[in-house]
């Protein structure tokens, strides 16, 4: 039987995190433009930044999607227009889209374009699937509450060039798809228009005086209760499942994480597809340095979403943020010659310090920082200065690029 290749989708809030999402092997990046975007944290790209952005994509043969996937509101509509034209001559490849207005704004405006009905649409089944396709979509992305099995009968029962792109890994919204009206209520910043204050990861009490008897589960301690507090989904060990149930595009989350965030998770995803593909068997296991990359950035506990059913027993976290830090990056790799490695310094460390490398396709192996010198050749004991340059002796070829990094 022949097993399609999945395409790996990797987020981009800036030009940092693009060149790393393609650096480390996505065949697809998603980002926004200055407006109707579900992230107004990040950079994001305006009419200078885009056309470069696709430009440095497509020169490595990369796909690039925007966002336009917000719930726009009738005083947004006027510069809709425009928007659709300068992203659309840009050169993107296509648009992330919620909002029926919008859509067929974008076909009208951009017809080249592709279409995908962004995972705030809530699609739950093949009904809603076919009805968007009829309508000109190319691809749906799942609502995030769907399990491989009804993933599985969706896929069987659309068009066979309909895309079906599922979240594979990163944060989870505790509200269905991300539709929330927590964050507009409580602070006045509109979820559906990409200005998230994330409400759900806040200290809360729960009090209910008129239904007594009836009692709501929840863990407290000293530091208080985070009922609402959602897990991050992992789905590293689960290639084999997504791409058997018919997932053509594999999303990772992330727009506002870092670009070693970016590049540790795609790399992490491209070896594990790229190995099962290679030697795909019902006993597939996943090597074990692909698995422990994922533990390796800024994250939450981890979870499978409702991909092998509703997570009743392990959806949320009952602490403070939830996130574990367990590395740091050190600096990035600008030039090796087999002698010495240079490199832009990123946080401090010392001389002889062991430093793990983190290169495309690799797993990680450790070098140490022998003769750290100025880029100048002056000796040094330490790099203390953000973003300096420095070398250090090294035998190793390290490309450029490639991240030094080093557990806390």
């Amino acid at each position: 039987m022949k097993i399609s290749r999945p395409e790996l989708l990797s987020p981009a809030g800036d030009m940092e995190c693009l060149k790393a999402a393609v650096d480390f092997g996505a065949d697809a990046v998603y980002l926004a433009g200055d407006r109707f975007g579900m992230r107004t944290a990040p950079k994001n790209f305006n009419t200078d930044t885009l056309p470069e952005a696709v430009e440095y994509a497509h020169n490595k043969g990369v796909k690039v999607y925007l966002t336009c996937n917000t719930v726009p509101r009738n005083d947004e509509l006027p510069s809709l227009p425009e928007h659709i034209r300068w992203t659309s001559m840009s050169g993107i490849d296509g648009y992330i889209v919620t909002d029926l207005g919008v859509f067929e704004q974008i076909k009208k405006l951009a017809p080249r374009c592709e279409i995908h009905i962004s995972t705030q649409a809530g699609i739950t089944n093949y009904g809603a699937a076919n009805a968007f396709y009829n309508m000109g979509a190319k691809r749906i992305v799942m609502a995030r509450e769907v399990s491989l099995k009804e993933i599985a009968e969706i896929r069987q029962n659309i068009p066979r060039d309909m895309d079906i792109e599922c979240f594979v890994h990163g944060a989870m919204c505790v509200s269905f798809s991300g539709r929330c009206l927590l964050s507009s209520y409580l602070t006045g910043r509109d979820s559906n228009r990409g200005d998230c204050a994330q409400p759900c990861r806040w200290k809360y009490h729960l009090m209910e005086e008129t239904r007594p008897g009836e009692y709501f589960p929840i863990d407290d301690d000293e530091r208080g209760t985070y009922i609402l507090n959602a897990r991050d989904m992992c789905m590293i060990e689960h290639i084999p499942e997504l791409i058997n149930a018919g997932v053509s595009s594999f999303k990772i989350e992330g727009r506002a994480k870092s670009a070693y965030y970016v590049a540790t998770v795609t790399n992490a995803y491209r070896a594990a597809i790229d190995a099962y593909l290679e030697r795909p068997s019902e006993d597939f296991e996943l090597p074990e340095w692909i698995r422990n990359e994922v533990f390796k950035v800024s994250y939450r506990e981890y979870c499978t979403g409702f991909f092998f059913g509703a997570p009743n027993e392990n959806a949320e976290i009952f602490y403070e943020g939830g996130y574990r830090r367990e590395w740091d990056v050190m600096a990035i790799v600008t030039d090796s010659d087999g002698e010495f490695v240079t490199a832009e310094q990123r946080n401090r460390f010392f001389d002889g310090d062991e430093l793990e490398v983190l290169e495309r396709g690799k797993a990680p192996y450790t070098v140490r920082a022998e003769e750290l010198q100025t880029q100048e050749g002056e000796r040094i004991e330490a790099t203390p200065h953000p973003k300096m340059i420095f070398r250090f002796r090294c035998p190793a070829n390290i490309p450029a690029g490639a991240i030094l990094r080093k557990a806390k």
